[in-house]
């Protein structure tokens, strides 16, 4: 996919509204070789989806071994509005916390007393600190069940209008 249609759909105002949630499903080749698919926290910095964990986190290795993966944003309602990316994971360990981490947790509803013995938490259990995994979006698809929908589905809708026109003749054939 070219890069001018990735930040195309990027740019759209639902890719928008879900890249600003905080959580996504993190699809990748596990280092025995099998699929997995996790659910991750994530920041949208405007250009790339960063995730952190912990430095000794299992993905770590599968992902040094397998950096291609792919994510899935999505709503719970219906429909459900879908935004599915793919691009290389870079690896980037930092000392401390990400402010990126921080950030990403702050869409939840905390009291400021709650948030202060959060961040006191992380910072106490995140000793050495922690690594970021940077995704630049190489492909991208936004579904809204509206305006776009699965490949296969619109296949199907397009074969049925195309009989339609045809008539029911030409479906006895």
């Amino acid at each position: 996919m070219r890069e001018e249609d990735v930040a195309d759909v990027l740019g759209r105002p639902l890719s928008q509204e879900l890249l600003r949630r905080d959580l996504a499903r993190l699809a990748f080749v596990a280092a025995d070789g099998t699929p997995r698919v996790i659910p991750i926290g994530i920041f949208w910095n405007g250009a790339e989806v960063v995730m952190c964990t912990s430095t000794n986190a299992r993905k770590l290795a599968a992902l040094r071994q397998h950096p291609a993966v792919a994510l899935t944003i999505d709503t719970e309602v219906h429909p459900p509005h879908v935004l599915l990316l793919r691009g290389v994971a870079v690896l980037d360990p930092v000392d401390g916390i990400p402010d990126e981490y921080l950030q990403m947790s702050g869409t939840y509803e905390m009291t400021a007393e709650q948030r202060a013995g959060f961040e006191s938490e992380v910072r106490s259990l995140y000793v050495d600190g922690m690594v970021r995994i940077v995704v630049r979006p190489t492909w991208a698809r936004l579904i809204d069940f509206e305006t776009t929908l699965p490949v296969n589905v619109q296949e199907l809708m397009d074969r049925r209008a195309a009989s339609d026109r045809q008539g029911p003749a030409a479906a006895e054939g």
